[in-house]
């Protein structure tokens, strides 16, 4: 019995694992298990994993056929031993007291869940990390802070988590966006959250990666998700419902802007749905707090001409890809 498991999933990251592995083997807080799951990896990534294993016993390797990161991580959970649950990605990194920084502040706060702040990562760029604090929060605190996208997300790889919040949760298999389908459940069992901004977690950004790859229908994912969550809003925290429409509006956006971005608009079969219900929700959208002057903007493009619209949002990709390159 170990007092944290790490758990890492692991698939064709052999250029980045090494330097993943080694943050998590430098830790200050020394009582914890790294279980690697190794998702079907057709490079070397399997083969670095054994490697370490032979080299730290608190390195668990498990081998499984390729089927997704939401799979890996259900196995590194039935696999976990520890008190608590922390992941972080293969192609990231962390601070080397980052697991002691959290675990601090949760046994400090008696929380439920500890998180601490994330760097940014671009290739040739300094790592950018948001605006510092600190904040105590109960479960409903928590829930409106997700939802509005400004302090708390909802990866899961800056968290240390009480084991017992994942008793009957497990992440839901083929889903691009399965941090978001899990977050709201896991918070049903929380009494307190500590959050600390102070960034610990490396996120580094890579131009092939799931959320910067073309559109695809698996994208779609994005939207089904936070209908659902909007749903258990309603349910559960029906004072922040229109918060949660702001967020499946949002999702809305983002899959339109792949689409446009891929030029997959004619070939897809959810564009005009997908454009009818934003402007459907256009006076929705002008009255929201919680949308940038620049996205009312774009609503209103896009309740003027399509064609206008995916110009402007190629526009929008080729500035935020020139400024991170």
């Amino acid at each position: 019995m170990c007092e944290i498991s790490i758990i890492m999933t692991v698939f064709n990251v052999e250029k980045y694992l090494a330097k993943a592995i080694d943050s998590v083997l430098l830790q200050t807080f020394a009582d914890f298990e790294l279980i690697l799951v190794d998702d079907g990896s057709s490079d070397r990534s399997g083969e670095i994993c054994d490697e370490y294993q032979q080299r730290d016993k608190r390195i668990k390797v498990i081998h499984q056929p390729n089927s997704g990161v939401s799979s890996a991580r259900n196995t590194g959970l039935e696999n976990a031993q520890g008190k608590f649950i922390g992941f972080v990605d293969s192609d990231d990194y962390i601070e080397s007291d980052m697991y002691e920084f959290l675990y601090n502040n949760l046994i400090e706060e008696k929380a439920d869940l500890s998180i601490c702040g994330i760097y940014d990562v671009y290739e040739g760029k300094e790592p950018q990390a948001k605006t510092p604090g600190h904040y105590v929060l109960t479960k409903n605190e928590t829930v409106k802070m997700i939802l509005e996208a400004k302090v708390i997300s909802v990866h899961p790889v800056n968290k240390l988590y009480k084991k017992e919040l994942f008793n009957h949760i497990r992440y839901p298999i083929g889903k691009i966006t399965e941090d978001g389908a899990v977050m709201f459940h896991l918070l049903e069992n929380v009494e307190k959250v500590v959050v600390d901004m102070t960034p610990k977690y490396y996120y580094y950004h890579r131009t092939n990666s799931i959320t910067t790859s073309p559109y695809s229908e698996k994208d779609l994912s994005t939207i089904e998700a936070w209908e659902m969550n909007e749903k258990y809003i309603a349910t559960n925290y029906p004072e922040y419902s229109d918060i949660a429409h702001t967020r499946v509006c949002w999702a809305y956006f983002i899959v339109l802007d792949k689409i446009m971005i891929s030029h997959a608009e004619k070939k897809s079969t959810v564009t005009k749905q997908i454009v009818d219900f934003l402007r459907k929700n256009y006076t929705f959208i002008l009255r929201s707090p919680y949308f940038t002057r620049n996205r009312k903007i774009a609503a209103t493009v896009l309740q003027l001409n399509v064609r206008l619209y995916k110009k402007l949002a190629i526009l929008e990709d080729e500035k935020y890809k020139s400024k991170n390159s």
